[in-house]
């Protein structure tokens, strides 16, 4: 369910009006703490600010949860680094220059962040990394848990920041990190901070080991109160069988669609001007759709799973359905559920028919199509029919 915009134009000159009207007619002390209310009427809403369409909010707090291994730091950096460059996102729409603030506890700026930010394509005069804190007798090491003031008063010297990430976000929550109120009241600041600076709060974590197979938002490690708090969720996938597949994905959204993502590859190359030092980076592929859930499902599966009759079924569905060309993928899962197959026994038999994802203009959507080599093994082996979904594809739109 979307949620209403949760900034607000609100004068302050009225709200101490109405404070004091208050206190007037209930004979309220003014020196007294109290609770405000604000008139609805008082408020102009206005549309959320998103740095990525969909996937980024300013104000907002994200959570980019995975297993181990599948790049999720090196995902955030990408994020990082495109939008202090103004590259391009992965669905190849422009980002807007912004500055962006990062702390890490588990990588070193030197080998790691900075080396990995510029194989990326970052703009590094738009980025900064929090580093120790200086007090009057000497300094220490930043703690997300305890330093929100003092991180707030860096970045107004700064002059602002449009994205903040914090890797890991865990390290926010100064108590048990696995109890609701502790983790709300831990994270708090971080929201209050995005609020605070229209800024969106990228914090990175892992997934908990053995939850394969359950909900997204249960496979966050913690309290379920990290996902329950970020307005946005993503996770990310390694495939078993392949080791280059790999998927980023919305878990959870309070603010848009919460489906769909993207492929995507983790390189490693040596970082051109520096010899010796080698970094990764982020390519990013064709996007994909349904629920986060089915599409981890889909990837984690081993490649050794019986290729049972349902299996066959929706490939020989597929083979048959795509056999005069590109369709709406819409028009595609609509005819697989008519026939009785599930939308995750679809897929499989996708991945498996190395079938793709093609943009079909900018009012129709996106298609699948049927590799030639896919189509060239099976021709001789199904009859060269035409599913009736597509004498008229408008039924399924």
């Amino acid at each position: 369910m979307i949620e209403p915009p949760q900034e607000f134009d609100i004068k302050a000159s009225q709200i101490l009006s109405d404070s004091l009207d208050l206190s007037k007619r209930f004979d309220l002390p003014i020196g007294l703490s109290r609770v405000q209310l604000l008139s609805a009427s008082s408020v102009t809403p206005r549309p959320i600010r998103w740095l990525w369409t969909d996937w980024l909010a300013s104000g907002k707090l994200h959570i980019l949860g995975g297993a181990a291994g599948t790049g999720k730091t090196t995902i955030a950096l990408s994020i990082a680094a495109t939008l202090s460059a103004g590259g391009l996102w992965a669905d190849g729409s422009r980002a807007s220059k912004g500055r962006v603030v990062i702390w890490s506890s588990e990588d070193s700026p030197e080998d790691t962040l900075i080396p990995r930010l510029i194989q990326c394509g970052a703009d590094c005069e738009f980025i900064s990394i929090v580093g120790d804190v200086l007090e009057p007798d000497g300094r220490r090491a930043f703690d997300p848990g305890s330093d929100t003031h003092q991180l707030r008063q860096a970045i107004s010297l700064l002059g602002g920041v449009d994205l903040l990430i914090v890797d890991p976000i865990v390290s926010a929550v100064t108590g048990n990190d696995h109890k609701n109120s502790e983790v709300r009241r831990g994270l708090q600041p971080l929201v209050d901070l995005a609020q605070e600076l229209n800024c969106a709060v990228l914090g990175v974590t892992h997934f908990s080991k053995n939850t394969s197979g359950r909900s997204p938002l249960e496979r966050i490690t913690g309290s379920l109160a990290f996902g329950a708090l970020a307005r946005l969720v993503w996770v990310t996938a390694k495939s078993d069988h392949s080791a280059e597949k790999r998927l980023l994905l919305k878990a959870k959204s309070n603010i848009c669609s919460d489906e769909g993502g993207y492929e995507y590859e983790i390189l490693q190359a040596e970082l051109l001007g520096y010899p010796g030092v080698a970094a990764s980076c982020v390519r990013w592929g064709e996007p994909v759709e349904g629920p986060a859930r089915a599409l981890l499902e889909l990837v984690e599966t081993p490649q050794s799973e019986d290729r049972g009759s349902a299996l066959s079924e929706a490939e020989d569905f597929l083979v048959r359905f795509l056999a005069q060309g590109t369709v709406l993928s819409e028009d595609v899962k609509g005819a697989a559920m008519a026939a009785g197959i599930t939308l995750a026994t679809l897929r499989r038999a996708r991945e498996r028919l190395g079938i793709k994802s093609v943009k079909l203009g900018m009012d129709r959507g996106w298609g699948w199509t049927l590799a030639a080599k896919t189509l060239k093994q099976v021709e001789d082996a199904h009859e060269n029919t035409t599913s009736t979904f597509l004498e008229d594809e408008q039924l399924q739109n």
